[in-house]
């Protein structure tokens, strides 16, 4: 597969790429847990394999200062104990249903634990942050965003 991307969204579509920017500003303007933004948007990110948005959050988590054991090991937040906490856990559990809506739904008990930790408002911002790298993930993947550092030469060959 190549890294040439297939379009320039900004240049061909650049009113609905301003909406869309939009939009997750209006969803990033609330407040919520920075940590935790990152962590969804890396995980839904994984889930979505958009190699663009992984590049740009894991390269936003390091420099918020999370620790590289747990971006190594997020992919399999359930098995790692209490890496991540509770309220961390219920935002991930709530990404990972919202992603992958295989059942067409968000199941009840995953909606009720995000509520046990989160707030009405932090609960609405959190949904839409996980929608809104949802849609960003969609974009890049579909016109093949290539990763900023590989645009940058910011890697060796060993990537």
């Amino acid at each position: 597969m190549t890294t040439t991307p297939r379009m320039d969204l900004w240049k061909v579509a650049p009113s609905m790429m301003k909406g869309m920017r939009g939009f997750q500003q209006a969803a990033s303007a609330e407040e919520f847990d920075s940590v935790i933004a990152e962590l969804v948007k890396i995980r839904a990110s994984q889930i979505n394999r958009c190699a663009y948005c992984l590049d740009m959050h894991l390269t936003d988590a390091r420099k918020k200062g999370e620790t590289q054991q747990r971006l190594d090991l997020l992919a399999a937040w359930e098995e790692v104990g209490d890496l991540f906490t509770e309220r961390e856990r219920a935002a991930l559990a709530l990404t990972e249903a919202v992603t992958e809506l295989t059942d067409g739904y968000v199941p009840d008990e995953v909606y009720e634990r995000a509520a046990k930790h989160f707030d009405e408002r932090e609960l609405a911002a959190l949904i839409g942050q996980i929608v809104a790298i949802n849609a960003w993930n969609r974009f890049s993947v579909t016109v093949r965003g290539v990763p900023q550092s590989m645009l940058d030469g910011a890697r060796g060959s060993a990537g």
